[in-house]
């Protein structure tokens, strides 16, 4: 059966000056988000962007995907801490999501560093959002294994 997660947002104004706000979401995990132009492209300020919202929707997959990888593997994760960052930057053809860099650091007993991080590329390789992604951004992960 297929998922199906909804978001709703409101904008106001032009693109530079507008205002916008993540309304809600399906799980009402997420809800009163302000987005503005100037948080994609300069400070934050306290308010989100598309591309922190994908930033943390590639962690939280590759988390998901990864730690299954090494349950299928025999070594569960004790735990696994996953950053991803995600560039935006301004090419000649506009504005582009241009690259998510993936670092994991785990505690998996029973698992040397190479394995480690050759798992952590293919779980990169398989995760959903990866497969969302691929072609179309650059995608890269560093592994660290803690023990």
């Amino acid at each position: 059966m297929a998922a199906i997660r909804t978001a709703e947002v409101s904008w106001n104004g032009s693109l530079i000056e507008g205002t916008g706000t993540i309304d809600g979401v399906t799980s009402g995990a997420l809800a009163r988000l302000p987005v503005t132009w100037a948080s994609r492209t300069e400070a934050a300020d306290g308010r989100t962007s598309p591309e922190e919202l994908l930033a943390a929707a590639h962690a939280s997959c590759f988390a998901m995907a990864f730690s299954g990888s090494l349950a299928r593997n025999g070594t569960p994760p004790a735990s696994l801490a996953v950053r991803a960052t995600v560039t935006f930057d301004r090419l000649e053809a506009g504005w582009r999501v241009v690259s998510s860099a993936l670092a994991v650091r785990g505690t998996v007993p029973g698992l040397d560093a190479a394995a480690f991080a050759r798992l952590a590329d293919a779980a990169k390789d398989g995760c959903p959002i990866s497969q969302a992604l691929k072609g179309n951004v650059a995608l890269s992960v560093e592994a660290t294994l803690d023990g």
